[in-house]
């Protein structure tokens, strides 16, 4: 409980958080304690990260208000709550904010998943720094807190790919107070409690989970290349990636320092992960999980989780593309079974609510419940992936963990039926007998995704996925189960085209397969390189910074073309572009089947794959 407030002032329950001077005078409010600034509309959901912490803010006994998506050229736009008594909390939302705007091809996107009616436009490019700016204009000596995803992945000096250059920390870029990385719960409590135990906020330096610009470095630390070195050369870069990543573990005490110029970034060792209590307590906040009513059209990323719940964080799969385990973290934190069948139950009295829960899941679904056996022992881990090469004998499946939460959720009265929707892992599966028998019996709709990402081992070896042939195993034991059970089902594979380490022979081989296993993609993921990743590590340098090899990286717009043509092998449209790539590659007569397919002899009517069985 944060002191200096009064609990039994504030409704615990009062619906939505204020988001103007009108609904402020509601709860008779006459000032806010902290200003939420969000990026992304504002959805009362646990599914969006800033609802979640203003929430959480909201039972220590906060005032918290959320000034969603605000007109950033305009500082009176931001002052339409007024001045906080402690600090702002700002975060470009739910995605960075130019992966929100921009394909792989760098071409402005259409749309928004995060704003109502999917309209883009209504959050800037770079959202923090603008952000950023426009609060202290509104508010001149307003300590500023930057989070969120974006803050995270770029929390140190990083590539980027829309500038294609290296750029500072964005705690330099945003002149921010205080950057928060990670999901933010444990230092954004501790930044509070002490700024509502009126300590000064510039004093706060040595926080878990956070980073910050000093004169001086502390004592001791480990000092990573500078900005200026990392900038210049690539060799130094991916010595830095590789010694930040190295340190990126909750057990791990070590301060990273990066010199810019003459003043130091220090990024403490990150927030110890939530237990399951608290991590309970967390989703048993009083959310509404609805958009604010103001919106009068509809917001597409909540019609896609409104009815699905969030049953683990964390994500040990280390894929070398993903940015997850940068902010989330590769410990996994699972909710115990009673919090997430009580928000089920809860679930079932939403207003719009048919009875299907549309997903049970996290990061990857199947990975509930694992467990860490080093975690006891307090060392800190440098493995990249807790399943890759191979399974890390530290792990501990809890298949039956999993197996009964689905088995209870789908009992609940009033609902009829619960879906897994959130992506899986092949090779997990296969050491989950109890959990996939019962995700096949009863929580597959007619598709199963699946996000074997590449079908060509070399390439997996690269994004530190499984090898295609346990993929193949699962589809096979996938088959087998469906003929078992009499129904037809199929599945989704996800797949990423010109990832680094990809040629275009690979992807004939990725095309092959798919066409011998009778499989269909009807997207498909051109690599982007995401701030902060492994893979953009790779993409920037041209080499894996942990094993020093040397990389392909498809850079030309006509081989992406010619790779992404290649997964969409069963398209008719698709013939010349296979053409041209199997002979740039040398494939003609391995590759010649593909164009042996039925669509391809001549451009006509498109034809349906065969379904999975």
């Amino acid at each position: 409980m944060v002191r200096g407030r009064s609990q039994d002032r504030i409704p615990q329950d009062t619906g939505f958080l204020p988001v103007s001077a009108a609904e402020m005078t509601k709860r008779g409010w006459e000032e806010l304690d902290v200003l939420f600034v969000n990026g992304d509309a504002y959805v009362d959901h646990p599914s969006f990260g800033v609802p979640l912490l203003a929430r959480l803010l909201e039972r220590e006994g906060l005032r918290v208000g959320i000034l969603a998506q605000p007109d950033w050229r305009d500082p009176e736009t931001f002052r339409i709550m007024g001045r906080p008594r402690l600090f702002a909390a700002l975060s470009s939302g739910a995605m960075d904010s130019m992966v929100n705007h921009y394909t792989a091809a760098k071409k402005l996107r259409r749309d928004d998943a995060y704003t109502p009616g999917g309209k883009a436009g209504r959050r800037p490019n770079r959202a923090l720094i603008a952000y950023t700016a426009a609060v202290k204009a509104a508010f001149p000596g307003l300590f500023v807190v930057i989070g969120g995803i974006e803050a995270s992945l770029r929390r140190l000096a990083h590539y980027d790919y829309w500038d294609d250059r290296v750029r500072r920390s964005i705690l330099f870029d945003t002149k921010a107070d205080l950057l928060v990385y990670g999901m933010g719960e444990k230092p954004l409590l501790e930044i509070a409690r002490a700024a509502a135990a009126g300590e000064p906020l510039e004093r706060l330096k040595e926080i878990r989970g956070t980073a910050v610009i000093r004169k001086q470095p502390p004592e001791k630390g480990l000092e990573l290349p500078s900005f200026e070195a990392v900038r210049d050369d690539r060799e130094a870069f991916g010595r830095a990636f590789r010694l930040a990543a190295e340190a990126d573990d909750p057990r791990c005490d070590r301060i990273l320092l990066q010199p810019h110029g003459g003043r130091w970034l220090a990024v403490n060792p990150p927030a110890p992960p939530l237990t399951e209590k608290e991590l309970d307590a967390v989703y048993d906040l009083p959310f509404m999980r609805l958009p604010h009513p103001g919106y009068r059209e509809p917001i597409p990323a909540y019609e896609q989780i409104k009815f699905s719940i969030t049953s683990h964080r964390g994500c040990g799969g280390g894929c070398a593309f993903c940015a997850i385990a940068r902010h989330q973290g590769k410990r996994i934190q699972s909710r115990s079974e009673k919090s997430i069948l009580k928000e089920i139950a809860a679930l079932t009295r939403h207003p719009e609510f048919k009875g299907t829960v549309t997903d049970i899941g996290g990061p990857t679904a199947n990975m509930y419940g694992l467990i860490c056996a080093a975690d006891r022992k307090g060392a800190p881990c440098r493995r990249e992936s807790c399943l890759w090469p191979r399974l890390c004998p530290q792990l501990r499946l809890s298949d039956e963990r999993g197996a009964k939460l689905l088995e209870k959720a789908r009992r609940l009265a009033g609902v009829s039926h619960v879906f897994v929707a959130s992506g899986l892992r092949c090779d997990l599966l296969r050491e989950q007998p109890a959990y996939f028998q019962e995700l096949l019996s009863h929580h597959v709709g007619g598709l199963l995704k699946v996000a074997p990402e590449t079908l060509a081992p070399e390439v997996a070896a690269v994004m530190r996925k499984p090898s295609p042939e346990r993929f193949a195993e699962f589809l096979a034991a996938f088959r087998d189960g469906n003929r078992f059970l009499g129904v037809r089902r199929g599945v989704v594979p996800y797949l990423i085209s010109a990832h680094p380490g990809c040629t275009l022979s690979h992807m004939v081989d990725t095309a092959l397969f798919l066409k011998r296993c009778h499989l269909t993609v009807e997207q498909v993921q051109e690599f982007t390189p995401t701030p902060g990743t492994l893979a953009t590590c790779m993409f920037h340098t041209g080499k894996d910074p942990f094993t020093g090899e040397e990389l392909h990286i498809p850079r030309s717009e006509r081989e992406k073309r010619l790779q992404k043509s290649l997964l969409l092998w069963h398209l008719p449209e698709k013939k010349n572009d296979i053409r041209e790539a199997l002979r740039l590659c040398g494939r003609e007569k391995d590759g010649a089947e593909l164009l042996e397919t039925a669509g391809l002899k001549k451009l006509g009517p498109r034809k349906k794959a065969p379904r999975d069985q």
